[in-house]
């Protein structure tokens, strides 16, 4: 209560879109005498974090803030987050949390594989691990022949990356020859992405080890916010850090325990950034029932979909608005498109469908090839990953009233993707 109180006292001095947004909704801080009056105030949304680019939503001024990280945004701008040196400080202890909860301990040789820069996950783990004294191997992501190679010359014995790079890596290592035996691996910290049971269980077999899941979002915090510990029963969620709820996201709603609804996290220590009842979008459980492993942290359920139409490609947050903002740009091609997400191997794929206009069909001197490679290196700049592209005849994509549907995603086999 203290800790809620202060956070919704900062939010209220010091950002005014909170303070407008409390007024709005006709309550101040003031109004919070138990936690369950916390229900009385005003969501906040990506897109109210987003109005604010970049420093709308800090409570500190820029001199006392030490780092900076973004979201990769859709068309518009990213969500920018502020860290001060006691953010970051608390940021290592809950990623140290989440690390020992997965078995790592200082005796470890931890190999990140998590791009580093404004993407929170490489630096979030980094610093965690370092945290609990583990030695890092700050590899970064891409270049699998090299992250193999690195995997055995240094003896790594924890991989953090996403489940599906981690994935590919099995792949290219048996190519190469190399099985689970020659590896010192024998812990996984997998975040970034959403991933089922069943590719935790074929990650673990490929690799030899025992791996875990944990979760973060740069608007709350970056990895951080919960993780699985050995029992692999749920993700505990740090709640002296971090207040949860879970609601009907039609309704806005609290739902019981155990009910499937949309997590909504409101920070307690965050002192340059703190959000205030944020809506994350993805849907899961709270487990609130004891953990054999004696941590008394309540569980989130994996993250069972999302309420928007987001979908993860290779742990980046990829939007349809983005594919289609790029798309309406290019001269020559009709504002009908269809993007197919799929797994080849153990990494993810979108190909991107574009109809071509009844002219550039038509004019065979055209360089197709061209436009296509346009599309490719535009999207790349928007999405920050790769798509092939693919120009098509026109009327090739279907027409329906109502919603189109713009993606298909075929992952249905580990059951991570779009939801929506």
């Amino acid at each position: 209560m203290e800790r809620l109180a202060a956070t919704l006292r900062r939010a209220y001095e010091r950002v005014p879109f909170q303070r407008e947004a409390m007024r709005i909704r006709g309550v101040s801080p003031d109004d919070l005498r138990e936690p369950g009056d916390l229900a009385k105030f005003p969501f906040t949304t990506k897109a109210d974090m987003r109005a604010g680019y970049p420093y709308g939503h800090f409570a500190v001024p820029l001199d006392d803030v030490v780092r900076i990280h973004a979201s990769s945004g859709t068309t518009g701008d990213p969500i920018v987050a502020g860290y001060t040196a006691r953010d970051i400080e608390t940021w290592a202890d809950l990623v140290a949390r989440i690390a020992t909860a997965g078995g790592v301990t200082r005796s470890d040789i931890a190999q990140i594989a998590f791009g580093y820069g404004l993407f929170t996950g490489g630096f979030g783990l980094h610093y965690g691990l370092e945290r609990i004294g583990a030695t890092i191997v700050p590899a970064s992501a891409g270049n699998t022949a090299r992250q193999i190679k690195l995997l055995r010359d240094f003896g790594a014995t924890v991989l953090v990356s996403t489940p599906s790079y981690a994935l590919y890596i099995a792949e290219v290592a048996r190519e190469k020859g190399f099985g689970p035996g020659d590896l010192s691996l024998r812990l996984g910290l997998f975040g970034g992405e959403p991933s089922t049971r069943a590719m935790q269980r074929e990650i673990d077999v490929r690799l030899g080890i025992i791996s875990t899941d944990n979760y973060g979002l740069t608007e709350v915090m970056g990895p951080g916010v919960s993780g699985q510990c050995l029992e692999r029963g749920g993700l505990h969620v740090w709640e002296d850090h971090f207040y949860v709820e879970v609601i009907d996201p039609a309704t806005g709603l609290g739902v019981p325990d155990g009910e499937k609804g949309e997590l909504v996290l409101t920070t307690l220590t965050k002192e340059a950034f703190p959000a205030i009842r944020y809506r994350t979008g993805d849907l899961t459980r709270i487990d609130r029932s004891p953990c054999p492993c004696g941590r008394t942290a309540a569980r989130m359920g994996k993250v069972e979909g999302r309420t928007d139409d987001m979908l993860i490609v290779r742990g980046v947050n990829v939007f349809p608005t983005q594919i289609e903002e790029v798309l309406l740009r290019i001269d020559g091609t009709e504002p009908h498109w269809r993007a197919v997400v799929d797994r080849r191997g153990a990494l993810d794929e979108i190909e991107v469908w574009v109809e071509a206009g009844e002219e550039l069909f038509r004019d065979r001197m055209r360089d197709t090839v061209a436009i296509e490679e346009r599309i490719r290196g535009d999207l790349f700049a928007v999405l920050g990953i790769t798509a092939k592209v693919r120009l098509v005849e026109p009327k090739t994509i279907p027409r329906v009233e109502g919603k189109a549907r713009r993606v298909v995603d075929r992952r249905e086999l580990y059951g991570s993707g779009v939801i929506g």
